[in-house]
């Protein structure tokens, strides 16, 4: 079976280049469009994209709805709702583009939607497992600190809960972005995988002082007796070393990390080593806004612990890291008095 249309891979590449240079996706986002379009394509047996028609469109949710995962379950409503996503927007740039003009219009273009019960359901807010703050310090007080790697996972997961920084960030921080003297780090965008390039300051939460002096610790490490300078990484990987005729990962090497698995495998790692759920690194980021809502902090205060986390809307945070469950809406309700 043909594996690609040569005619189709041109568009393709077009459409590539208007996302990253008009709209400025980055590559993870061109990635997902271009796996989306295989998708399509692989639906029409590789059909050129200006034989375009309506049919093609509900055969392609049909063939969504009937794909399977590799582990043989069906493919979740949120990946189907993506994909329609997806594929919906490369034919609606292609509907302007000269000579597809009257192939393809925008209305059949609207035949990629999702149906309303499906997108609402692919939208739908779920709740998100998250360690309390007495969880985390119980599985960070259980972190092994004996070797250099070690030592560089416990002040990973310190960070993490003084900062609640995002996993990619973290991966890519360098030494000159800690400001251990007023207690900050600086998240450039520029040089820091931040979520959508934004840059802005996290000062240090106050939270358990056990977590601030193990963070320091490993940076007066690296900048004192590993003679780190401002460009290594803040939490490097490991350097090969041959020992005895064998290759050990046993130092770190100064070199950041090329993506942030390794942070979320730190932190999971963490927990189930004495036998927790294996919370994600990000769920660190729903306690530290539970945190806020425990401390009863006035409204500025919310807004500044808000921003630290690098939301520039406060309804960011609210929404989305603190919402309201029925049972909990019935209950705050119930305990209002009458005025």
């Amino acid at each position: 079976m043909r594996k690609y249309n040569a005619e189709n891979e041109r568009l393709k590449l077009r459409y590539e280049q208007y996302l990253r240079e008009a709209k400025g996706q980055d590559d993870k986002s061109i990635d997902k469009m271009r796996a989306a379009l295989v998708k399509f394509e692989q639906s029409t047996k590789y059909k050129p994209f200006k034989s375009f028609r309506v049919d093609q469109a509900r055969q392609f949710k049909d063939a969504l709805s009937r794909a399977k995962t590799v582990r043989g379950k069906p493919l979740a409503l949120t990946t189907i709702d993506a994909t329609l996503r997806l594929v919906k927007g490369f034919f609606h740039w292609l509907a302007g583009q000269q000579g597809f003009k009257k192939v393809v219009t925008y209305s059949e273009v609207e035949y990629f939607n999702n149906n309303r019960n499906d997108a609402r359901a692919a939208h739908a807010q779920r709740a998100v497992q998250y360690p309390s703050t007495k969880a985390a310090h119980h599985a960070f007080q259980a972190m092994s600190d004996g070797t250099e790697i070690e030592r560089r996972n416990k002040a990973m997961f310190a960070f993490l809960v003084i900062t609640g920084a995002r996993i990619g960030a973290v991966s890519s921080l360098r030494l000159k972005h800690i400001n251990l003297i007023d207690g900050y780090v600086f998240q450039d965008g520029r040089e820091v995988r931040t979520k959508a390039g934004k840059t802005f300051t996290t000062w240090f939460f106050p939270m358990h002082p056990d977590y601030l002096a193990c963070f320091t610790k490993w940076v007066i490490y690296l900048r004192d007796e590993k003679m780190f300078g401002p460009e290594d990484a803040l939490f490097p990987q490991p350097e090969r070393r041959l020992v005895n005729g064998k290759f050990v990962f046993d130092t770190v090497s100064g070199d950041i990390y090329a993506n942030g698995s390794v942070v979320n495998k730190v932190f999971k790692e963490a927990f189930a080593q004495v036998q927790m759920h294996p919370y994600g690194a990000h769920s660190i980021r729903k306690t530290l806004v539970q945190e806020m809502n425990d401390r009863h902090l006035a409204l500025a205060e919310q807004k500044a612990w808000s921003q630290n986390l690098g939301h520039e809307n406060f309804a960011t945070t609210v929404s989305s890291y603190l919402p309201v469950s029925d049972q909990q809406q019935g209950a705050l309700i119930r305990a209002l008095e009458v005025a």
